[in-house]
């Protein structure tokens, strides 16, 4: 270990700005969520599969330059008013994901996690805090998948996020025999309040376990639609001879009748 023996006169940074290596041939326009390029670190107007490094506070023109010719200035923490697809008064505290540097929503599949809602304004637009420190909740899945309609689970999807969306009430997302491998994944509504009943049907001879849910055969898990809400989710952990087991859950669950 080395130890400072005299004075050392360090670089701050100020404020929460920061300047981040522009790629070669393209303009950062101020408001623009910038994205850093996983393989080289240089920033761009944000695309999918880019880490967020915040919001450009002043144009970057880089079209006739080499990577790193310019840096390009952002504010890397803060709240900001964003358009947000499909935003309504109840969706303060939901995650918001960007498909590009002025696009936004509320699925994580295809989507670079931006931060938090914290105030609604008006329909499709709110205020949302972002900064280094704030983690996506849903991180730790990479495979993501959406799902609009009926599913039938296989031992492919093991470990997935699926995103659900406004499905028809009546349709059912179908999990497979237990001996058949599918050992489980997460079920994420991300739709609008009360927008949908989100039904997991077991194989006929298995039962879907969980708190305060009565085991028995063939009997759907049921999202309740009334008080559905985005960001509500079950997760289905490892499945033994009696059928599948919930791990966690968070919204209103309940056992077909």
């Amino acid at each position: 270990m080395t130890t400072l023996a005299t004075t050392a006169h360090r670089d701050f940074q100020l404020g929460d700005l920061g300047e981040y290596p522009v790629i070669a041939s393209d303009i950062i326009y101020q408001g623009a969520a910038v994205g850093l390029v996983d393989g080289t670190g240089h920033a761009r107007p944000l695309a999918t599969g880019d880490r967020f490094a915040g919001f450009c506070v002043d144009p970057a023109n880089n079209s006739a330059g080499a990577a790193a010719a310019i840096n390009v200035k952002v504010r890397r923490r803060g709240s900001i008013q964003l358009s947000v697809t499909g935003a309504v008064i109840t969706d303060v505290g939901q995650p918001v994901y960007a498909t590009d540097d002025n696009a936004f929503g509320f699925t994580p599949v295809a989507g670079t996690f931006i931060g938090l809602v914290s105030q609604y304004v008006s329909a499709g637009v709110v205020i949302v805090d972002y900064a280094p420190e704030i983690r996506d909740p849903w991180a730790g899945y990479t495979v993501r998948e959406a799902l609009a309609g009926t599913k039938l689970f296989d031992a492919q999807d093991c470990g997935k996020l699926f995103c659900c969306t406004e499905a028809a009430d009546a349709d059912a997302l179908t999990l497979p025999a237990v001996a058949d491998g599918f050992s489980g994944a997460v079920i994420l509504y991300v739709g609008p309040f009360g927008g949908a009943a989100i039904t997991i049907a077991p194989n006929a001879a298995d039962m879907i376990l969980g708190p305060d849910i009565t085991g028995a055969n063939d009997k759907d898990l049921i999202l309740t639609k009334a008080t559905a809400r985005r960001g509500d989710f079950v997760k289905l952990g490892n499945s033994d001879a009696d059928g599948y087991h919930i791990t966690e859950l968070r919204g209103t669950w309940a056992r077909e009748g």
